[in-house]
């Protein structure tokens, strides 16, 4: 399979940039996930890479072939592409066969009886033999989702694009499809964009997600690696949820409101230097009713609860230390029952704070 090579790729609407000078590198069998907030120019970008837009300026690649420059740009059906939309766009009239079989017949040399095998070997692999005479109206929207599926499977593209493809799901089918989207990838291998503005759907699917902002690529990684080491404030506060701590270099010290941590404690501690940000997930922070053990990785620091959530499969608290005015979010687990207005001790380990830029 080949790669998607975007060259400062820019489009606009107007005196709105909806993409702006954004490259990019899809490795060959490769699923990465554009991710980003509304109007941050994902569904463009994938637009743009369907050739359903033409780009102001930069390139698209995909394998030795450009498919889009300001010059010209090779219309849809000549990019040996599928993609599966945010509404299916599945036809009522036809069943689940006529559907998964209708891109096949524009593919020359496939009798009847091919056609047929295909649909029937597609359907089996999407979990809906026994379907084919059904029509979408008659399935559910997880149903619906596999047959879109199965029908940019089925015609065998060199890449697969996917535009918020579970946004119509309810939450428990929406987690089903994220694994069976991740499965369908391991067993083919087709270099797929997949775009999404939910964090869970790209970190379970992806192998590498593009964070998004204005239209520019703001961090491109692993999923472990963009939440444990951002590398932007609005990466960090847009992948899950964090702590941002201002801090200043003094010396050995890290200094913070009301509180220092020895510089030698942090990961690459002696490359930090002047004002800095930090990144602190909720986890990274343990609470505890006594004093736990001297670590030469953490900083423990008396403090207050202020708040608390039970959400079932853990306890969101809202910590204030004794000094300064910080506030601080805490996860805990289920059985780390802390009241409001108790003193606790926070444990917060350096190692887990990551130093991002404003």
């Amino acid at each position: 399979m080949p790669g998607v090579v975007l060259k400062a790729l820019t489009k606009r609407y107007g005196d709105v940039g909806a993409v702006d000078g954004l490259s990019l590198e899809v490795k060959p069998g490769e699923l990465l996930a554009l991710l980003g907030p509304s109007g941050c120019g994902k569904t463009t970008t994938l637009r743009l890479v369907a050739g359903f837009l033409a780009p102001e300026a930069g390139e698209i690649w995909v394998g030795d072939r450009c498919l889009s420059s300001p010059a010209g740009v090779v219309p849809p059906e000549r990019r040996r592409m599928a993609m599966i939309f945010q509404s299916y766009a599945l036809w009522p009239h036809m069943t689940v066969a006529q559907n998964v079989a209708y891109g096949l017949r524009f593919k020359p040399g496939l009798s009847r009886g091919d056609r047929e095998a295909r649909v029937r070997e597609m359907l089996r692999v999407v979990q809906l033999a026994g379907y084919e005479g059904r029509y979408p109206g008659e399935l559910s929207g997880g149903q619906q989702q596999r047959v879109a599926v199965a029908r940019a499977l089925v015609v065998e593209p060199e890449i697969l694009l996917l535009d918020e493809p579970l946004s119509n799901l309810d939450a428990n089918l929406r987690e089903e499809m994220r694994y069976e989207i991740r499965r369908l990838h391991d067993e083919f291998h087709i270099t797929t964009v997949y775009v999404t503005h939910d964090q869970a759907e790209a970190m379970v699917t992806s192998d590498r997600i593009a964070v998004m902002n204005a239209g520019r690529i703001e961090q491109v990684d692993e999923p472990r690696a963009l939440y444990a080491r951002p590398r932007t404030r609005f990466v960090a506060g847009f992948i899950g949820r964090t702590n941002f701590l201002e801090a200043q270099v003094r010396g050995d010290d890290v200094a913070f409101d009301g509180f220092a941590i020895p510089r030698a404690r942090f990961a690459d501690g002696a490359a930090l230097g002047g004002r800095l940000t930090f990144s602190l997930r909720p986890q990274s922070v343990h609470l505890h009713r006594q004093p736990p053990p001297a670590s030469d990785r953490a900083a423990l620091l008396p403090g207050r609860v202020v708040q608390r959530a039970y959400l079932g499969e853990h306890w969101d608290y809202a910590v204030r230390p004794k000094d300064g005015a910080l506030l601080l979010r805490v996860t805990a687990r289920p059985h780390e029952v802390f009241e409001v207005d108790e003193s606790v001790w926070l444990e917060l380990d350096a190692r887990q704070m990551a130093p991002i830029a404003d």
